[in-house]
């Protein structure tokens, strides 16, 4: 099957950018509990999501969750405690679970008090088989929305250029040493597999820093060894890029 073309949106800064997903998120969890009865939405980490965030847990313009019918997933972690700054957990508590009283029941956060990353990323892929009531050598779980970033390496979620984890064909989660950019520390991560059978995939991407990388990405063919995000390519699922006018810079015109 071939994958869709992605789509692209442009906004003029990231308050317009983190409006634009926030409003994408709120109308992907009505289609999809009229359709499906509940909500799967998985969280990434970043300065970007994070004000998007904030006006989920604020709720102007519209902009409400039915935290009943919701359910909070992460893409990856860093496997340090979940109080530490660097934690995506503690970036999501902060900006949006407390705030937005989220039933403690309804996250599903990566347990990083494993005894090791391995270890945290095969009890979460437990967990997501639990919730989807799917055996763990089966399909992946289908996710309704997954958020995901790009980083200046163009690494996704904690998949890195030329790093192990981009050869998995199996697992759903798996874990990762440090990439070549901070925080040094391991990660667990959601693997292709597993992102590429979502119902829909959402980049939230910002500032100059991401204009070459997005530009390999959506302009230039890039290898997925050496810019991961070019992996992320749902089979039966959709892909929008949510940027802003920094990151876009170095598009193509056609392509703009």
């Amino acid at each position: 099957m071939i994958s869709p073309q992605p789509k692209l949106s442009i906004s003029p800064d990231t308050a317009a950018l983190a409006s634009a997903a926030a409003d994408l998120i709120v109308r992907e969890a009505a289609d999809a509990v009229r359709s499906r009865g509940r909500f799967t939405l998985v969280l990434a980490g970043g300065h970007t999501p994070e004000q998007t965030y904030a006006l989920l847990a604020d709720g102007e313009g519209g902009r409400r969750l039915d935290w009943s019918t919701t359910w909070l997933f992460f893409g990856d972690e860093r496997f340090v405690p979940q109080g530490d700054p660097r934690s995506n957990y503690a970036l999501a508590r902060r900006a949006l679970l407390d705030r937005a009283s989220v039933p403690p029941d309804h996250v599903a956060a990566i347990d990083t008090t494993a005894d090791s990353p391995a270890a945290g990323a095969a009890a979460y892929a437990q967990r997501l088989a639990a919730f989807f009531a799917q055996p763990l050598d089966g399909q992946p779980p289908v996710f309704d929305l997954i958020l995901l970033g790009l980083g200046d390496d163009g690494h996704t979620a904690s998949l890195f250029p030329g790093a192990a984890a981009l050869g998995e064909r199996h697992a759903w989660v798996t874990w990762s040493p440090p990439g070549t950019l901070p925080p040094p520390v391991d990660r667990v991560t959601m693997t292709f597999p597993l992102l590429n059978a979502a119902r829909h995939v959402v980049f939230l991407v910002s500032g100059t820093n991401k204009a070459e990388p997005l530009r390999d990405v959506l302009d230039g063919h890039a290898t997925v060894e050496r810019r991961p995000a070019a992996g992320i390519r749902p089979a039966a699922g959709d892909v929008t890029w949510l940027v802003d006018d920094a990151a876009a810079s170095m598009l193509s015109a056609e392509r703009r």
